[in-house]
């Protein structure tokens, strides 16, 4: 099928978090690993052409709550977009080898951090509330009686004990950005 551009090929394909998307994920199940998908952003780029994937890696969004924050990762929702017994070559953190398979050169990955800290303005405050809610949403029902509690307090923002509102409150999050290029 012809392209609707005039020139069909592009010189770089920027990706942020695409492994993360409910669309792209129920793709990826489809044809597991991506290797289809991959095919196809290589066959999109000119020859030399460069493929950028940025995907959120990890987080520290609970200072001072290390084993709250490591059993909320652990649940079912701290996992996701990953199942269970997904094997791990299915793994987003693998996609290196997914990038060969499907033909790709120069492969890299380069970790990113960012940092935010006390005092938050309010705009940052309701984006790490967001970010908070949306990192593990239900995951309450996985924790035990007094965790759950824990998690309550330091995230209601009308609690005294509401993380965002500490004075010492720092958090940081990191990305990974893989690249690679198609052979000339």
């Amino acid at each position: 099928m012809p392209s609707p551009n005039p020139d069909p090929y592009m010189a770089k394909l920027y990706l942020s978090n695409p492994l993360q998307e409910p669309l792209v994920r129920q793709v990826v199940r489809a044809i597991e690993p991506p290797l289809q998908l991959l095919q196809g952003f290589r066959r999109t780029l000119k020859p030399g052409g460069l493929l950028l994937i940025l995907i959120w890696s990890s987080q520290q969004l609970l200072p001072g709550y290390p084993r709250l924050e490591a059993l909320l990762n652990a649940t079912t929702p701290g996992i996701a977009p990953f199942k269970k017994h997904e094997p791990p070559e299915y793994h987003f953190l693998r996609l290196l080898g997914w990038l060969k398979k499907a033909g790709f050169v120069d492969s890299s990955v380069h970790p990113f951090s960012a940092g935010v800290h006390a005092p938050l303005d309010e705009g940052m405050r309701k984006a790490l509330l967001a970010l908070v809610q949306m990192r593990w949403p239900g995951a309450e029902k996985e924790l035990s009686r007094e965790d759950r509690r824990l998690y309550q307090r330091i995230t209601d923002p009308s609690s005294p004990e509401f993380i965002l509102d500490q004075p010492d409150y720092y958090a940081f999050y990191t990305y990974s950005l893989f690249q690679a290029k198609v052979p000339k």
